[in-house]
C-alpha cells in the first residue's frame, strides 16, 4: 500500500492511502490500522480508492466511522467503489472526489 504527505489547505497535511485490492472483513485490519495511525497523527486521510476491486459492508462501516470523526476524503473511487457508495448512498454521506489532487486541495 502506497503513502505520501502532500500540504493540503491552510498548510495541513494529509497523508495519502492507496490501497489495493479487495476488502473484507478479513483483510480489513491492515487498512484500518493504517486509517487509524493516519487519523491520529494529522487528523485525517486522503484514501485514494482507485486501486480496489472489492469491498463488502465492512470496508463501509470503516469509511463511515472514520468519516464521523476525522477528515476522511475518499479519491478516485475505483468502479466497484463507486457502485457501492452509490447504491447504498455514502456518496452523499462521504466526501468523495474524482482525484487525489482535488481530495487534496477540498477545504
Amino acid at each position: 500500500m502506497a503513502t505520501h504527505d502532500s500540504p493540503g489547505p491552510r498548510s495541513r497535511t494529509l497523508p495519502v492511502l492507496a490501497p489495493l485490492g479487495e476488502f473484507d472483513f478479513d483483510s480489513l485490519p491492515p487498512l484500518q490500522a493504517q486509517i487509524d495511525a493516519a487519523v491520529a497523527a494529522h487528523g485525517g486521510v486522503v484514501l485514494d480508492a482507485a486501486g480496489i476491486t472489492f469491498v463488502d459492508s465492512s470496508f463501509l462501516g470503516l469509511l463511515l466511522a472514520t468519516h464521523q470523526h476525522a477528515d476522511l476524503r475518499v479519491a478516485a473511487p475505483s468502479f466497484t467503489v463507486a457502485r457501492l457508495f452509490s447504491v447504498v448512498g455514502a456518496d452523499t454521506v462521504l466526501r468523495v472526489h474524482p482525484t487525489v489532487q482535488d481530495a487534496l486541495d477540498a477545504v
